[in-house]
């Protein structure tokens, strides 16, 4: 079976739905696509929430080390890392996903990963989707954002 990204009602439903997004390998170098993306997806209401170990703050906002780290709930996991990490974030995201958390009322799992273009792990991407993620792979979150949500 091949992966296959949702379709643009899918995406649109997604986008609207999101409120805290984790990027995963967050730069705090502004000129690197991670932190260019991310600062214009904040511009549009979002909560960015750095994942990337060594580093204090990204965009203003607290860095975790890892997505296990995170204290509060986050609607999707953004992920700017090469392929070969892509079986761990993965792994963590879908850990997240199907934690029985204590006060579900505070935390919750991410609906979604979204892999950013130039990205690509099949195996990965149907492992989450078997979770019971949504997976969008290959794409930029924020020029399907323009596209799909802006006039």
């Amino acid at each position: 079976m091949t992966f296959a990204n949702p379709g643009d009602d899918a995406l649109r439903a997604l986008l609207k739905s999101v409120k805290t997004i984790a990027v995963v390998g967050l730069s705090p170098q502004p000129a690197r696509p991670s932190y260019r993306v991310a600062q214009a997806m904040r511009y549009y209401g979002y909560r960015i929430v750095p994942v990337r170990p060594l580093v204090d703050a990204v965009l203003g906002e607290k860095a975790y080390a890892s997505l296990a780290d995170i204290p509060f709930a986050v609607d999707l996991v953004n992920v700017f890392r090469a392929a070969e990490h892509l079986p761990a974030i993965v792994e963590q995201s879908l850990a997240l996903h199907s934690m029985q958390r204590p006060f579900p009322t505070l935390h919750h799992s991410p609906a979604g990963i979204w892999i950013q273009e130039g990205i690509v792990h099949e195996a990965a991407a149907q492992r989450a989707q078997a979770g019971g993620m949504t997976v969008v792979m290959d794409r930029c979150i924020l020029k399907d954002y323009v596209r799909l949500l802006t006039e």
